[in-house]
């Protein structure tokens, strides 16, 4: 490894030596190779990327879901020097086409299946992810010789850029850098005490930071072995649970555990660690998880634009439910008030955050870079919150109205947007409400002009336009909205009219 790169692929390299027989990735149950394979094939995929035409600098878009494939798509992505921008699998045609728009890679990799604009409307070099014999990536990259190494980088080099919809509307791109990744994982490696004798089970999507940046990466950084699922399925953890030490979910997953009978305190008994996050989890679950198994979910705080900020204590007893605990080593975060001076202990305000875990800054968006970080460097993460005598700290709600649903940020303002383009629409609001499964459904309510309206078309227009998690559950036709003073439409009051809808 080069003294000066802070590439994330050499850091992982060099934490490898002396583990090179021990399996690196388990898929479907069998060893996809070791860590000493990994650095090869890596490198075979560098080899194909570079056919391809990517450089250092370039921005490579992944639209697929978990598999072996992605993983080293994107570790060959960084040790190309290149950009990784991963997409939810579930984003429709139109979505796609925006980011691309935005991100203008040198080449989209993706799964044959999955919506993708037409090249016309879209034109940027495509390969397809499946090893089908059919020039697919894989495809390409077993027919190669690996490219050895790694490109040189700084820590301030990009290394990804994560879409999160802004409360314009418009996508934003969060820049994250080698050494924001890279800080990272080394803070959560001491907090929650990561080891070479670890294995986790890998569940979450790895087009999600949670996926990409915890769980994969703790895996790679402690030399741990990663048992990764195509997607979370409760029988199938259920299944692997008693080979592995490490189990990282949302909230979902452990609602739908603890809804099958199978998942019982011996399944969970040698277990070391459960982990939560990308969304609130209820006290209710956490009291009924530990009834159940002895364990204490682990629950952390985390959002795209910095990765993890805070974390519940290692230890079981002082993890407490409905707090995200403490920031992480080298992390600062202050809770304050309209004149941004720091508010007295249990007092709500807004949360800013600031540390080498926080992003670069958003994507050829100056305008939202400049709203969101202040001239001493703290960052603005639009969630409220407060913190106790100890300061652990506790998340009250989100100022940037944000809707998570099963683990997946919403943006309001980006479906509004869209609704408001149906004939016959006056008004429209997008709200989240409680849902025992999801944790927040979406919801949305409009207005009429007093022209032709069609619910069906409606229906169809946001089948066509939105991801599964952004659709709206129940779309509701009011006479009026309830509105302040100033004419704004008071959405708490929405969201108690229908907070009971899924209770």
């Amino acid at each position: 490894m080069s003294a000066q790169s802070a590439n994330l692929i050499d850091i992982f390299h060099a934490r490898h030596a002396g583990h090179e027989g021990k399996p690196a990735l388990v898929w479907r149950g069998e060893t996809v190779c070791s860590f000493g394979d990994l650095p090869r094939s890596i490198g075979r995929y560098r080899a194909a990327l570079a056919q391809l035409g990517v450089r250092r600098g370039d921005r490579v878009m992944v639209k697929t879901d978990n598999s072996p494939a992605f993983v080293f798509t994107y570790l060959a992505v960084l040790a190309s020097g290149a950009i990784f921008v991963p997409m939810n699998a579930a984003y429709t045609a139109a979505e796609v086409a925006l980011l691309i728009e935005d991100a203008e890679p040198v080449l989209l990799v993706h799964a044959a299946a999955t919506a993708v604009p037409d090249l016309a409307e879209a034109p940027v070099r495509r390969v397809t992810l499946e090893g089908d014999g059919s020039g697919a990536l894989p495809d390409l990259a077993a027919t190669l010789e690996p490219l050895g190494g790694a490109e040189p980088m700084g820590a301030d080099d990009l290394a990804a850029i994560l879409f999160t919809s802004g409360t314009t509307g418009r996508p934003k791109g969060a820049m994250l850098t080698h050494g924001n990744l890279s800080s990272n994982v080394a803070a959560l490696f001491e907090t929650w005490r990561f080891s070479d004798a670890d294995t986790i089970l890998h569940a979450l999507p790895l087009f999600h930071a949670h996926g990409l940046f915890v769980a994969l990466h703790l895996a790679l950084f402690s030399a741990a072995t990663l048992r990764m699922l195509p997607k979370f399925d409760a029988k199938a953890v259920i299944a692997e649970l008693p080979l592995v030490s490490v189990f990282m979910g949302v909230p979902t997953f452990y609602t739908r555990l603890l809804d099958n009978p199978a998942f019982t305190r011996d399944v969970a008994a040698a277990r070391r660690l459960f982990i939560s996050g990308s969304a609130p989890l209820l006290p209710s679950v956490f009291n009924a998880f530990e009834e159940r198994t002895g364990h204490r979910i682990l629950e952390r705080y985390g959002m795209t634009e910095a990765v993890m900020i805070t974390s519940n204590p290692y230890e079981q007893a002082g993890r407490i439910p409905g707090t995200v605990g403490f920031p992480l080593p080298g992390v600062s975060l202050r809770v304050i008030d309209g004149a941004r001076a720091e508010v007295p202990t249990g007092e709500v305000g807004e949360i800013e955050i600031k540390g080498p875990n926080v992003c670069r800054g958003y994507w050829r968006r100056p305008e939202a870079t400049a709203e969101s970080f202040h001239a001493d460097g703290y960052f603005l993460t639009g969630d409220t919150g407060f913190k106790d005598s100890e300061g652990r700290v506790t998340i009250s709600g989100r100022s940037k109205d944000l809707i998570i649903s099963g683990g997946y940020n919403v943006y309001p303002a980006e479906i509004e947007m869209i609704l408001a383009e149906v004939s016959g629409v006056q008004d429209v609001a997008v709200f989240g409400v409680p849902h025992p499964d999801f944790g927040e459904a979406v919801m949305a309510a409009v207005t009429l002009d007093g022209g032709a309206f069609d619910m069906g078309a409606m229906e169809a227009l946001i089948a066509s336009r939105f991801a599964r998690f952004k659709q709206p559950k129940a779309v509701h036709v009011l006479d009026e909205f309830p509105r302040n003073a100033m004419g704004k439409i008071l959405k708490a009051k929405l969201r108690e009219t229908y907070a009971g809808s899924f209770s």
